[in-house]
């Protein structure tokens, strides 16, 4: 991962996705984007919104998320979000909307750092597709929960080593070792 060209992207950590199952990731999140942040890197948030008619209602008859408090950020993370570099809002899996993609190819990142909820969906769609599209992912495996439970985050998991490499799943410590310390030495003149 080059930390110098990259950006972590915090995935859809709404009220409506965070339960007993994915709580934990929370301050998880908290913690890593307050690192990635001081050390001066882009922090990107996506929200996604269902809307009446989706495909999520006429496949799966889920119409869960269509307004707040359920599409609301979590409120541990409402004042890093309102710090970041953008807020992206969705209306499906990925986190490449036309607005994403044009960001980040004018921002130059090539390295995208994926946490967030759900694994198996939002979080590996964005991964995947980001390997597609040529940027380097990573997942930060203990970053990232599943709303439907365990099982599912590591189902989820299990399909991103083989859709990404198992050398892009890596954990928190390991993102927070990689990246730059700040300088905060006084010069004497």
């Amino acid at each position: 991962m080059d930390t110098g060209s990259a950006a972590l992207v915090a995935i859809d950590l709404q009220n409506g996705f965070v339960n007993h199952h994915s709580r934990h990731v929370v301050p998880v999140v908290c913690d890593l984007v307050a690192h990635w942040s001081g050390a001066g890197r882009p922090v990107l948030f996506t929200r996604y919104f269902n809307h009446p008619g989706s495909a999520y209602e006429r496949f799966f008859q889920w119409d869960r998320l269509q307004g707040p408090p359920e599409t609301d950020i979590a409120p541990e993370l409402v004042g890093p979000a309102a710090t970041a570099h953008a807020i992206l809002d969705k209306t499906g899996y990925t986190l490449f909307t036309p607005e994403a993609t044009d960001l980040i190819r004018r921002e130059g990142w090539t390295d995208l750092v994926f946490c967030g909820i759900a694994t198996e969906s939002c979080v590996l769609k964005s991964a995947a597709d980001a390997f597609e599209l040529g940027y380097a992912p990573t997942i930060v495996t203990d970053a990232c929960a599943s709303d439907a439970g365990p099982d599912v985050h590591e189902a989820g998991l299990v399909v991103a080593r083989r859709l990404i490499g198992a050398g892009q799943l890596v954990t928190t410590d390991q993102v927070i070792g990689q990246l730059p310390t700040p300088c905060n030495v006084s010069v004497l003149e």
